[in-house]
């Protein structure tokens, strides 16, 4: 196998294609070369030959990264893939964005909602309500191909929540609304999760949700033999599953909001890791400027059909009267003004929250 597909395979790795044409050509060097077996050897042949060249095709990618500096699009280790994005895609949604870079690309829908609609966390150590969060859902078309859906996978929840992790701490702290993010990966050729973040970044501050600052994410891979190696800036499907190294980085301008990191080799060089981040950086500036030329500042307000929250404090012996018997008299202002009123008790005091996409009907309850 390797005597008779290696160059072969070396050539095929070397011309710059898009995944399913790679993907092709591959499989027709291996047919090729089991074509030359009878029927019945290669019924004994063939389970061994797919082992082996998965070896070969792994060794000379590899190689034609370490010894030539070239991946499998023609890209040199720190270039970025072309990005395209865009906002306000889908017009019902409260805040929505797609970013699409070379084959990966992540439609973000945000949700704005009230106290109500928090996600409540109630586990043997703690119990709070979550006020912010994103799911991430990968649907078998993405990677074309067709299977059942049997509900998330663990990979969906981890890569969720490092996209919310990413997130979160750019959410204000007096932020009224409860968000909701969600993500639906439409095609992926390697880093989805990262084109969560960005797409996360630019629907939020398309919804109205005052931003501390815009995030974006790049994965980083790693190709090393012991002693050369080479660091790659937003790799490929190919490269995660060829190479050595998943390093997802997301932040700032000015500093890491979230990282994670799949490795396969037994630990990292400090030089390797120093290089790694150093050229994260310049892979999430580059994307940040994309994401900014998109837009750069979060709208100034709510759109017209996501809901406006108003706050009023009023005094604790009143909480009583506002809510009535039974809750009659919350209910009927309720439904007279198709608004939602949440009370709670903070320091003795009722925090009320009015929340209605018609600012006259807010109007309403406050009088």
């Amino acid at each position: 196998v390797w005597a008779e597909c290696y160059d072969k395979v070396y050539n095929v790795a070397k011309t710059p294609s898009a995944k399913e044409e790679r993907h092709e050509k591959f499989a027709a060097v291996l047919e090729e070369f089991l074509s030359q077996y009878s029927e019945e050897e290669r019924a004994d042949v063939e389970p061994f030959a797919k082992i082996y060249y998965h070896d070969v095709e792994k060794e000379a990618m590899r190689q034609m990264i370490l010894n030539e500096g070239i991946r499998l699009e023609g890209r040199d280790p720190k270039t970025i893939r072309p990005i395209w994005s865009e906002i306000d895609y889908l017009p019902g949604a409260h805040g929505s964005a797609i970013f699409t870079r070379g084959e990966t690309q992540s439609l973000t829908a945000v949700t704005l909602g009230s106290v109500k609609d928090a996600n409540m966390v109630d586990s043997v150590a703690i119990n709070y309500d979550e006020k912010f969060f994103l799911h991430y859902n990968f649907p078998p078309f993405s990677t074309g191909e067709a299977r059942p859906l049997r509900g998330t996978s663990r990979r969906e929840v981890g890569h969720g929540n490092l996209a919310q992790r990413a997130l979160k701490n750019m959410i204000p702290a007096d932020c009224p609304y409860t968000i909701r993010v969600v993500s639906e990966v439409l095609e992926s050729n390697g880093s989805s999760s990262m084109a969560t973040v960005c797409a996360g970044t630019m629907a939020l501050m398309d919804s109205g949700v005052q931003m501390v600052k815009p995030v974006s994410g790049i994965a980083m891979g790693l190709i090393t033999d012991g002693e050369k190696f080479a660091v790659l800036s937003d790799i490929l499907g190919d490269e995660d599953h060829l190479g050595d190294m998943d390093f997802k980085v997301t932040g700032t301008a000015d500093g890491i909001t979230a990282c994670q990191m799949d490795i396969k080799i037994d630990g990292l060089r400090y030089d390797i890791m120093e290089q790694a981040l150093g050229q994260a950086r310049e892979g999430r500036m580059h994307i940040l400027s994309k994401i900014t030329e998109t837009i750069a500042q979060p709208r100034p307000s709510v759109k017209p059909n996501a809901p406006k929250i108003i706050t009023r404090t009023i005094p604790g012996n009143f909480i009583g009267a506002l809510i009535g018997p039974g809750g009659k008299v919350i209910q009927e202002l309720q439904k007279a003004t198709g608004t939602t009123i949440v009370i709670n008790e903070v320091d003795e005091k009722g925090v009320v929250e009015i929340l209605g996409t018609n600012q006259d009907r807010i109007d309403a309850v406050l009088a």
